[in-house]
């Protein structure tokens, strides 16, 4: 017998067929559009959602849903609310299904009709199509449609989110879509801002997930519907993709990708740091780069110059770091965004690498990496100095080198032919010592940079120094390395003729210099030098200089320094 029952339905479900041999084979089903995919049909004590057209024998319309403006609501299989063969005849229904249903008058309206609209034993047609079908006990249903592979954080309540949607109807009607106002849905979740459903439905979702939610009336609009566009009794489906999400508990997140072996010092509040980024939001939407400007991003960290979570991220981190900041919108441009750039209540995910970074109050650091055994002279100011050297960023970039010109350079220190920290890192060095010197920018080039500097570039010299010429002081020529012959004139007379021609002046003077007693300005030719100590001396110009003449520099400007 229950298999007789089964086979029974099974072929009313598949076509029009109609039965004498008892009262419930009288109703005849013809299901003239199925839909092909079919997740659920009309079972008894579900409530369904129906358009239909009731017409009498001779095709007359006796009531219609569609005259009515409203479908039909009803629980299935209870008899209380419909006639018998048309609570029977939407069993097996799927939403989106068309049937038509010919239900004799037994099943119908009997031998008493319906007032004066159905007539006494009326065999009464009904075209039917489901809208919608749930049942009491239904809970929200979810489906992933595609989900990221690294997801190590999903939706719990009040967390807040931003999503964008589509959501229809069962019967597919679109109802509305955040897609063509190009601005997603942005809510708190678990706090009572959405439909019970959606606040369910979101829930264990990771961002760029996207999936499908089924919501029943009763955890939706319920009898009330929503405007027009939601009729009451809906279930509502809807299409999500999760852009962001975050916490109001949140703080900022730093992942670091690569830390350098050598980290001998970290930023720190109110370093000036220099830094290479890619921005995006969390679904990987980029909004901006610097690597695009060819430019860093230079800041002071902790002095509020950038956004709250940016200054915290930067402090603790080395030159070279490649690290991952994740930042909140509480900690970055909050709800109001940045306009044409950052959504409102977007969480921002930064990729820096920081290039350098200093302290104002830096000095030139100085590490010696190689000193000859012997040094008894270290090089100072005003020295003429030749050197070898290596510039390059803190990254490792090289920037100049000595070896890309025929000779090394020379300079003299102190005179200020070369950067301030520069001079510096040449001071106090033997000839053949090399040396690594960190110059800050402000010893160096500055703010503006210069030719291949960037702005405010931290610069890595390697030194080597090659050649040391002991030099004099700016304004002299000549200085006496120990006390001057006293009386001068007479040790300079050579013949003791009361007069010193220039030939008996330079004898005088480079004989000095080979007994180690004075010193020439360095980088000079040597003649040009004596000459115009010679032409200092020569006060009326007569080719000689005579006692009268003659004056220690000393005597004439400072007592600091013994020098014709």
């Amino acid at each position: 017998m229950e298999q007789t029952y089964i086979l029974i339905i099974a072929v009313i479900s598949l076509m029009s067929i109609q039965c004498d041999s008892s009262p419930l084979d009288d109703l005849v089903i013809d299901r003239y559009s199925i839909p092909t995919h079919c997740p659920r049909e009309v079972q008894t004590g579900d409530y369904v959602r129906y358009d239909f057209n009731g017409t009498l024998p001779d095709g007359k319309k006796f009531e219609s849903s569609h005259d009515k403006g409203k479908p039909f609501v009803g629980q299935v299989g209870l008899g209380s609310v419909v006639i018998t063969g048309l609570d029977r005849g939407v069993l097996g229904m799927c939403v989106n299904e068309r049937r038509k249903l010919t239900i004799p008058p037994h099943l119908a309206y009997g031998v008493l009709g319906a007032g004066t609209t159905i007539p006494p034993d009326t065999t009464l047609t009904f075209d039917i199509l489901l809208l919608d079908v749930w049942n009491m006990d239904d809970k929200v249903q979810t489906r992933t449609l595609s989900k990221p592979q690294d997801c190590k954080r999903t939706v719990v309540p009040t967390d807040f989110v931003r999503y964008h949607y589509n959501g229809t109807l069962l019967n597919g009607t679109l109802f509305d879509s955040s897609h063509p106002r190009g601005k997603t849905y942005d809510t708190y979740i678990g706090q009572g801002y959405l439909i019970k459903g959606m606040d369910v439905g979101l829930l264990g979702m990771c961002v760029g997930e996207r999936r499908s939610v089924l919501i029943p009336p009763f955890l939706a609009y319920e009898d009330k519907g929503y405007n027009t566009l939601i009729p009451p009794y809906a279930s509502l489906m809807f299409d999500v993709l999760l852009v962001d999400m975050f916490n109001a508990n949140d703080t900022v997140e730093v992942k670091a990708q690569y830390v350098p072996e050598s980290c001998t010092r970290k930023s720190a509040v109110g370093d000036y740091i220099r830094y290479h980024y890619n921005g995006t939001l969390q679904d990987g939407t980029p909004f901006d780069n610097s690597y695009k400007r060819n430019s860093t991003y230079n800041t002071y960290i902790g002095m509020g110059f950038v956004i709250m979570g940016m200054d915290k991220a930067l402090q603790g981190m080395c030159m070279g770091e490649r690290s991952r900041i994740t930042i909140p919108p509480h900690m970055a441009y909050g709800e109001t965004g940045l306009e044409g750039m950052i959504p409102g209540s977007a969480v921002l995910i930064f990729d820096i690498h920081v290039m350098d970074f200093h302290n104002p109050n830096d000095t030139v650091e100085i590490k010696v990496t190689h000193k000859p055994e012997v040094c008894n002279i270290t090089t100072d100011v005003h020295d003429l100095i030749q050197y070898r050297y290596n510039c390059s960023l803190m990254d490792g970039e090289l920037l100049y080198s000595s070896d890309n010109y025929d000779l090394p350079p020379r300079t003299t220190l102190g005179s200020g032919k070369i950067i301030q920290g520069l001079d510096q890192g040449l001071q106090g060095m033997c000839e053949g010592e090399k040396r690594e010197v960190i110059v800050p920018p402000h010893l160096g080039h500055g703010e503006d940079g210069a030719a291949e500097v960037p702005r405010s570039a931290v610069l890595k010299f390697e030194l080597e120094l090659l050649e040391l010429q002991k030099g004099v002081p700016d304004g002299y020529l000549f200085v006496w390395l120990g006390d001057s012959p006293d009386p001068l004139f007479p040790a300079m007379d050579l013949n003791q003729d009361q007069e010193v021609p220039l030939e008996e002046f330079s004898t005088f003077i480079r004989a000095q210099i080979a007994d180690g007693k004075g010193r020439l300005r360095p980088g000079i030719d040597g003649e040009v030098v004596i000459k115009d100590m010679f032409s200092n001396q020569d006060r009326n110009k007569d080719g000689k200089i005579t006692p009268e003449e003659l004056k220690l520099k000393s005597d004439e400007e400072s007592p600091n320094h013994d020098e014709l």
